[in-house]
């Protein structure tokens, strides 16, 4: 691993028994404060879906900030993945389980049949919520292009 991206995973604190008992949450607020860090993390992101995408799709809440940085540093547009009663008009919704319960999610179908979606998340914990995210897009009609997180 290069030395900017082991510096910035150095960032990423552990929480354990967050928000429940036997859950060890990472907190990748201190990465997104420090801004080399951010490009380092966003850049490495990037790099295997170079030009493979049109849009990048961001998981409610953390996942839109580090979707909304992709989307600026390669200049396409976002679509946000939002929590259950937050979209005006939402085309599709999607329910999921979390490692300590269940949620769901929604999109509203805003770009064109086919158009290439990266998705990204912040964390990978049972994949849950990507899974979701993955089938939102989907049934809106759009190629997923990658998932990264």
């Amino acid at each position: 691993m290069n030395p900017e991206l082991a510096r910035a995973e150095s960032l990423i604190a552990t929480i354990p028994d967050f928000p429940e008992a036997g859950i060890q949450f990472r907190d990748i607020t201190p990465l997104f404060a420090d801004g080399p860090a951010l490009r380092t993390a966003v850049d490495a992101v990037i790099e295997p879906f170079a030009g493979t995408f049109d849009v990048v799709a961001g998981v409610e809440a953390r996942g839109f900030l580090l979707a909304g940085a992709i989307a600026n540093a390669t200049g396409v547009g976002l679509v946000p993945i939002r929590k259950a009663g937050k979209l005006p008009r939402p085309a599709v919704s999607v329910t999921y389980d979390l490692e300590y319960g269940t949620d769901r999610l929604e999109a509203s179908k805003d770009l064109p049949a086919g158009t290439r979606v990266l998705l990204v998340d912040d964390i990978l914990a049972t994949g849950g919520t990507l899974r979701a995210g993955q089938q939102l897009l989907e049934e809106l009609g759009y190629t997923l292009a990658g998932t990264a997180v």
